[in-house]
């Protein structure tokens, strides 16, 4: 930053920090008035330049010592001020930077470097700073003040920090983002707040009232959040079309509001515009609720519903009735599920791709063959620790799904290297391949892995009784492959 733009804000900044203060500070906030000196100046300036950010936070002595700014990488970044303000936080609203030394910039006799440069390059640069980066940038001068809210800087905000109280950061960057188009944020397309626990209904409630261009929404581990706050996302927020809702327990279904379904007529149905919807860890979410879901969101194309103990094969009946163009599915863990609903799976025939049902103990080979005549363009199967699979299911897999690329079988103790020859057979394009922890794989079927899919990138053989002979097979005919063991004699 230039020395000229460093002095000049070093005598117009005592007083004020940045929206990127706002975002880290993790207490509530009471609104002061300005000094009486200070506020002629400041009302002269907000008259002759452009509306000034609204929400800036002023830390106390004390906010050194609490919780620091956090990127959107997750590193923290210190957060110190210099103001003798009382222990509690205050905001305030300031002007931009730079109005009150145009004398000073005038007789300044040399630039920074960076000074130099056009603004489209430092909005090249711009683009690539974090959130709270860009914030602060927002401090140093006017220019740079002027070019850090340029819209096309907010396409996307990401918010990380357990401490971070994101409602009011949400509320404060709204409203800035808002000022050229009133009440509503027209370039805002992605917000990311990932493990801001504090986030609650009131911040989304913010969202849908202020961005109705939202496409992209992750609030994984925020669980506080409710279903009235997604109702409202979903209805006010039509091209939605990518939704992380892991670890929100409090959320058991997603549909339109109530408001908004009666508005439509039976014609044109009810329907949400997600394509991406991970419910990972949603503990609450039922049958009833899957079948809302499926009803409402029949554009559905991933899904995720790792760990949701509560569905049953009924919710896959409901599943592959509303929603024929799922690609990816992931049931890990959801140990009520069986071979019925890998029937009810097997139903999205050619659309899927990828399906995972990792320690659904209840499947067998029944179900693993539904899955292979049905679904001949299966890419990756996870069945570890389906202790049911044998190497009859392996053999129907192998010779149905010839573009297999990733099987995961770990943990299935009845796979065996009879299996493994089927494989090597016909899925010859296969490159990663899991079976630790299967005690019945030897030598034999590792080599006949090695010999025909040349193409293997990972073999995790961790926990099995192979020789070092055979995984020295697999480095010579497969020189790309990692192999991940547990045999001590093999280096």
């Amino acid at each position: 930053m230039g020395a000229n733009n460093g002095k000049q804000y070093g005598s117009e900044g005592k007083g004020s920090s940045s929206i990127s203060s706002d975002i880290s500070s993790s207490t509530d906030h009471t609104p002061t008035k300005a000094p009486k000196n200070a506020a002629t100046a400041e009302e002269n300036s907000t008259r002759t330049l452009s509306t000034p950010s609204p929400g800036l936070i002023l830390p106390s002595k004390s906010s050194s010592l609490s919780s620091p700014a956090l990127s959107s990488n997750g590193h923290e970044t210190n957060s110190s001020s210099s103001s003798s303000a009382p222990a509690e936080t205050v905001a305030v609203i300031h002007p931009q930077p730079g109005s009150h030394t145009r004398s000073r910039q005038s007789k300044a006799h040399h630039l920074a470097p960076i000074d130099l440069l056009p603004d489209h390059t430092l909005l090249q640069i711009f683009s690539r700073l974090s959130t709270n980066q860009l914030c602060r940038c927002a401090r140093v001068c006017r220019r740079w003040y002027n070019l850090a809210w340029d819209p096309r800087l907010w396409v996307s905000v990401r918010l990380t920090g357990e401490l971070l109280h994101a409602d009011r950061a949400i509320r404060v960057l709204t409203h800035r983002l808002c000022q050229d188009t009133p009440n509503v944020c027209l370039t805002l397309e992605t917000v990311v707040v990932n493990g801001c626990k504090r986030l609650t209904d009131r911040g989304l409630h913010v969202l849908a009232q202020c961005c109705p261009e939202l496409r992209r929404l992750e609030v994984a581990g925020c669980y506080n959040i409710s279903n009235g706050a997604v109702f409202e996302v979903v209805t006010r927020c039509p091209n939605l079309e990518h939704l992380n809702l892991s670890g929100c327990s409090k959320v058991t279904c997603i549909s339109l509001t109530q408001e908004a379904s009666l508005q439509l007529s039976p014609l044109h149905g009810q329907q949400i515009s997600i394509h991406y919807l991970d419910m990972t860890d949603c503990f609450s979410l039922e049958d009833e609720g899957l079948r809302t879901i499926a009803a409402h969101c029949p554009r559905l194309t991933h899904l995720y519903l790792r760990r949701c103990v509560r569905l049953t094969d009924e919710a896959l009946r409901h599943l592959a009735l509303y929603c024929s163009s799922i690609r990816e599915l992931s049931l890990s863990d959801c140990r009520l599920v069986g071979d019925f609903g890998l029937r009810e799976v097997a139903r999205l025939e050619g659309c899927l791709r990828y399906l995972s049902v990792a320690h659904c103990t209840r499947i067998t080979d029944v179900g693993v063959r539904y899955v292979a005549r049905y679904c001949p363009r299966l890419r990756y199967l996870n069945a570890r620790g389906c202790e049911g699979l044998t190497d009859h299911g392996l053999g129907h897999l192998a010779r149905s799904c010839p573009k297999l690329k990733s099987l995961d079988v770990g943990k299935c103790p009845l796979v065996s290297d009879s299996g493994l020859e089927q494989l090597a057979m016909y899925c010859q394009g296969l490159r990663r391949v899991s079976l630790r922890a299967c005690e019945s794989v030897s030598g034999r079927g590792l080599k006949a892995l090695a010999a025909n899919c040349c193409e293997l990138q990972l073999l995790n053989v961790q926990d099995c009784e192979v020789s070092p002979e055979a995984l020295r097979f697999v480095r010579r005919h497969c020189r790309r492959c990692v192999i991940e063991h547990t045999n001590p004699a093999f280096y």
